[in-house]
């Protein structure tokens, strides 16, 4: 028998609120397998488990907040052995009769996962329509992402928000979502469940509050809020910055990308990026974090790049062996995490603390950043946008493009000549962009 708990999604997460279990009483599970969706302060996280073997019970049910650790589920033996499987808490009832361990018939005799029955909710298709392309019918992945969706007059909501609003009694068309693209999230559900009745009429715009009356915070930028006071008031900061020509790389990247097809051509963040995971190699004095009054040096490089929600908030999900990692794999990969960063898809692997943290403002025009640290990691590297500045080159005054990068480290780790170190390495890397 084995334990599934709640992770610890980040340094600062002590809490977890359970949406949605992909798995049931007597489904067969693999190591790595998504099973449940747990949401943070800070984002929606799609939860694997670490076990293999047969769900034999949920103890958390749908919608319950549990601190970290909280004992979620039991996994037994595979099915077949002699151990029974014994569920304490049933699940929530799955559309369908039982097929298989792991897979439900849906109305109109097709087989479908879990995962695939999640991705038909949040996307809207009704399962009973599709036709499955899979070995005897089943229904797969792509079948869903190619079929129609619902009525488009169905109200954008996540699954707990839906199950929050049945149970509080409050209308779903009556809400303005903060989510992305305009999904009703559970916060909606429950700020309109306390505060007054909904108003008749035409207009269904939220009541503001008074002139002088403080609003509150969401809760992903209350617990940034919370996480950037205790960075500052605990960790000793100093900074510095140098400027990067960036000639040598842009003109290989420019001849790169033009003799290769377009899905594998190249951004400059990409270049910025690698330069950094293999500096944080190169000077492990900023690879690693501050615990117990100490530094610990990090087994690897897993590089945590910011992202802004559209819905409001920050993430900053890791690249593992970042600086392992050919540019064009560092390229979909950090595409595809991004994507499902701001989708709400990420994976609690994923959001494991990183070990060094980049935040890449140059899309929005910035020039420099100096960021604030993220505990217990020990530095931050900022990035501006490429801009073009006059440079003397061999004596003649020419014009390259360059980025400014900065470094905020932590005073107690590291020390100014390392910092230098390492900003110095990012930028003998980008004069050779070939062995990056």
């Amino acid at each position: 028998m084995a334990d599934f708990t709640m992770p610890s999604l980040g340094s600062d997460m002590d809490e977890g609120t359970l949406v949605e279990w992909l798995v049931s009483p007597g489904d067969t599970v693999t190591k790595g397998d998504v099973v449940a969706v747990v949401e943070t302060a800070k984002s929606t996280i799609e939860v694997e488990c670490f076990d293999s073997g047969t769900i034999s019970a949920l103890l958390v049910t749908p919608g319950t907040t549990v601190p970290v650790g909280t004992r979620m589920a039991v996994i037994g033996p595979t099915v077949g052995s002699e151990a029974p499987a014994v569920a304490t808490q049933p699940a929530a009832p799955a559309t369908g009769l039982r097929a298989a361990p792991g897979r439900t018939v849906v109305p109109g005799g097709a087989v479908s996962t879990p995962l695939v029955r999640h991705l038909a909710e949040r996307k809207g298709v009704d399962l009973s329509s599709v036709h499955g392309s899979g070995k005897g019918g089943r229904i797969t992945r792509s079948d869903v992402e190619h079929a129609p969706v619902e009525a488009p007059h169905r109200v954008k909501a996540s699954p707990l928000a839906r199950r929050l609003a049945r149970a509080a009694g409050v209308d779903l068309s009556a809400l303005r979502g903060t989510g992305r693209s305009g999904t009703i999230r559970a916060d909606d559900v429950r700020a309109a469940a306390e505060g007054p009745p909904a108003r008749t009429g035409e207009s269904h715009e939220p009541v503001r509050p008074s002139p002088g009356t403080p609003e509150p915070l969401p809760p992903a930028r209350s617990a940034i809020a919370a996480l950037m006071a205790r960075a500052n008031r605990e960790i000793p900061h100093y900074y510095l910055s140098t400027r990067v020509d960036l000639a040598v790389a842009m003109t290989w990247m420019r001849d790169r990308n033009a003799s290769v097809p377009v899905a594998e051509r190249l951004v400059p963040a990409a270049l910025l990026l690698k330069s950094v995971a293999l500096a944080a190699r190169q000077v492990p004095e900023l690879n690693g974090y501050w615990c117990d009054e100490t530094f610990v040096p990090a087994g690897a490089v897993r590089l945590g790049v910011a992202v802004s929600l559209r819905g409001g908030g920050l993430v900053a999900p890791a690249l593992t062996d970042a600086d392992t990692m050919p540019l064009p794999v560092l390229m979909a990969t950090l595409k595809d995490l991004v994507s499902r960063a701001r989708g709400g898809r990420l994976r609690a692997s994923e959001t494991a603390d990183p070990t060094l943290t980049v935040t890449n403002l140059g899309d929005q025009g910035v020039e420099a950043v100096f960021g604030v640290i993220y505990p217990p990691q020990v530095a931050l590297v900022g990035l501006g946008r490429v801009i073009e500045q006059p440079v003397a080159v061999d004596g003649m005054l020419t014009v390259h493009p360059t980025v400014t990068a900065t470094l905020s480290a932590d005073h107690r780790a590291s020390d100014g000549a390392t910092g230098a170190r390492f900003l110095t390495a990012i930028d003998h890397l980008l004069q050779r962009p070939e062995e990056l």
